[in-house]
């Protein structure tokens, strides 16, 4: 099998490791395949790619989008490092407000699945990261939303003391104050 599916400490989060095909060459690797993902019980269609390219210490989070367009992620790196954390935002879930972080190494061969009802964010550890992921729903300025990146009551042991975090992440409420719509 070109996939091995490894849920995290929250379940709904998995980390999906890829088979390469190494050689003098490089390497070759499968990055997604519809019916090995349905498999593993992750159905969503994907709709839109993303890229990002971040240098050491920026700071990207943590986004979600509301219904009716919640974003489930698949999020990759393609060159570089990053230290990539979702939050369950769903209030009817035993692990709602907690996170699970994950380093995604593009030389290591994972991705991260992020399903609907989590915020998510990520902050590069190398000199540059280019971060690839595909999302379930297409982008929605007007329901876009966000929680404080260093929002004490969920905690997040961010790998990195001083992150540049842009203007809009610094301002963003904090979970009890943002608008939540999952599981009320």
């Amino acid at each position: 099998m070109s996939f091995q599916f490894e849920p995290l400490r929250i379940p709904e989060v998995v980390l999906v490791r890829l088979r390469r095909h190494e050689d003098a060459r490089g390497f070759f690797q499968e990055t997604y395949r519809r019916s090995a993902f349905a498999a593993a019980g992750i159905a969503d269609v994907f709709v839109q790619d993303n890229s990002a390219r971040s240098s050491r210490g920026v700071l990207r989070g943590l986004h979600y989008q509301l219904p009716p367009v919640a974003q489930g992620k698949l999020v990759g790196v393609v060159s570089g490092r990053i230290f990539d954390v979702a939050v369950d935002l769903r209030k009817q879930s035993p692990t709602y407000g907690e996170w699970v972080g994950h380093t995604l190494d593009a030389e290591a061969g994972e991705l991260l699945w992020i399903p609907p009802g989590f915020a998510h964010g990520y902050v590069a550890l190398s000199e540059v990261a280019d971060v690839l992921y595909k999302v379930t729903t297409e982008y929605a300025a007007h329901l876009d939303r966000g929680i404080l990146w260093n929002d004490p009551a969920i905690g997040i042991e961010w790998p990195v003391a001083n992150p540049l975090v842009s203007d809009k992440d610094r301002a963003q409420p904090t979970l009890d104050q943002a608008e939540n719509p999952f599981g009320s």
